[in-house]
């Protein structure tokens, strides 16, 4: 599976306007409810929101990974803010996440869902694409740089 299978330019933020983990979450599914007709923000805020209670998807090295399975998804929906200034997250590392990739699968689909996760996991891991993304001058950009660095696996 590659990320431009599961990434649309359209949920692509470059500059998200959100100052909270609340506010990240709620902007993130607001973008890939639009993009996606069928699926509602409410739903996706509330399966993301239920994710973190069960612990922070905020990875470290300025990443977090909100994630969960959603019953009306028929394929994996990915969704891609960023913050420069960063956000308060409850990160791992206890530093604020500027990279935020939403990852939403079918409820049916766990394999497809460890797969998707490891694979943002994996790009996510390299300083240098970080810093790429970090540097992007806007959404464009960023979709090139992700999709750009995908293909390199």
């Amino acid at each position: 599976m590659k990320i431009k299978q599961i990434l649309a330019k359209s949920c692509i933020l470059a500059e998200l306007s959100a100052t909270t983990k609340d506010g990240v979450l709620e902007e993130l599914a607001s973008l890939i409810s639009q993009a996606n007709p069928g699926l509602s923000r409410d739903e996706i805020i509330q399966v993301l929101k239920e994710r973190e209670q069960l612990g922070s998807t905020g990875i470290g090295n300025g990443v977090a990974i909100p994630h969960g399975k959603l019953p009306a998804l028929q394929q994996i929906v990915t969704g891609f803010g960023r913050s420069v200034p960063g956000i308060e997250f409850d990160s791992q590392d206890g530093k604020p996440a500027h990279l935020f990739f939403v990852l939403l699968a079918p409820e049916n689909a766990a394999s497809l869902h460890l797969k998707a996760l490891a694979r943002l996991s994996r790009l996510l891991k390299d300083f240098h694409f970080r810093n790429k993304l970090m540097e992007a001058s806007g959404s464009e950009q960023l979709y090139n740089e992700i999709v750009g660095e995908d293909d390199k696996f």
